[in-house]
């Protein structure tokens, strides 16, 4: 009998997660039928419960082969796990568990961060070709804040910019960039729109990783600004529903291109769907069933 497998996104909140369409595309583009991906709501008090699951051999059913994690797990699950991949290390964030089984006893769980990754593809397709941008900014010191630190080392950024939204917040992204050894200027806004836009403005490549929502005020700022920003100036805004984002209107009214974060999603995907089943799916395939899955949400 066929051996099945599954595998699922796990954090709080997930339900609006496009992952599940990402995965299936990609099983089913590889004949996977024996694959399954669900979205599963785990807050952090039922990580521990989750991940004994992922330990234990299966005796009936579909056995797990590894989860793509989002908030607020990124960082709890380094204490939770076997063995961590040396890039989720220096970023502190790991969103990839595969699950490896040995010929008997519990499984082993090793940690990967396929972030970079999204962050690098997403970036490579929005600038033009040829084009290193000097200068960028990332708005918000989280752990894919972090992870966008790595993606803009791998492109050769030479300055980086963290825009913090309190005076706690830089804490974080500095000790990546220390880990990473890399120089970063830590900025805090504390509210100071007009500050922050005028810092935005002057960026060749902007990442916002901050939730839904969060950099509304900052949009309506940088519109009444009346910036002109150059035409080749990038912003990648992590959130891709809904979209776009007032952030990225405001950036495309200026003049500027504006990306959506499903463009991430999409890179960061690929990479998961090849640790955890050892196959390297097409691209375009996954792309064209999130496009449908997007076009159907507007």
């Amino acid at each position: 009998m066929t051996q099945s497998y599954r595998a699922a996104i796990i954090g709080d909140p997930v339900t609006h997660s496009l992952s599940p369409v990402l995965h299936r595309a990609a099983y089913a583009q590889l004949g996977l039928d024996n694959w399954s991906y669900e979205a599963i709501t785990v807050t952090a008090q039922q990580l521990p419960q989750i991940l004994a699951q992922l330990r234990e051999p299966a005796t009936a059913g579909p056995q797990w082969a590894g989860l793509s994690v989002t908030m607020p797990h990124k960082q709890q699950m380094f204490s939770q796990l076997d063995f961590v991949d040396p890039l989720a290390q220096v970023t502190g964030a790991v969103n990839t568990v595969v699950v490896s089984q040995p010929q008997a006893g519990a499984s082993m769980l090793a940690g990967f961060n396929t972030d970079v990754a999204g962050i690098v593809g997403a970036l490579r397709e929005a600038l033009a070709p040829q084009v290193r941008p000097t200068k960028a900014v990332v708005l918000g010191a989280g752990a894919t804040a972090c992870s966008a630190l790595a993606a803009l080392t791998q492109l050769e950024v030479d300055s980086i910019c963290v825009a913090a939204r309190n005076h706690a917040g830089p804490q974080r992204v500095l000790a990546a960039a220390h880990r990473m050894g890399i120089e970063i200027e830590p900025w805090v806004w504390n509210g100071n729109q007009e500050a922050l836009a005028a810092l935005l403005a002057q960026a060749e490549v902007v990442i916002s990783t901050l939730p839904k929502g969060v950099s509304d005020p900052v949009a309506a700022a940088l519109t009444a600004s009346g910036a002109v920003l150059n035409p080749a100036a990038t912003l990648l805004d992590v959130v891709y529903s809904p979209w776009p984002t007032e952030l990225a209107k405001a950036w495309q009214q200026l003049g500027a291109r504006a990306v959506s974060g499903h463009l991430m999603l999409l890179h960061q995907a690929e990479p998961q769907v090849r640790l955890m089943t050892g196959k390297t799916p097409s691209l375009e395939a996954m792309r064209a069933a999130l496009e449908q899955a997007l076009a159907q949400r507007v």
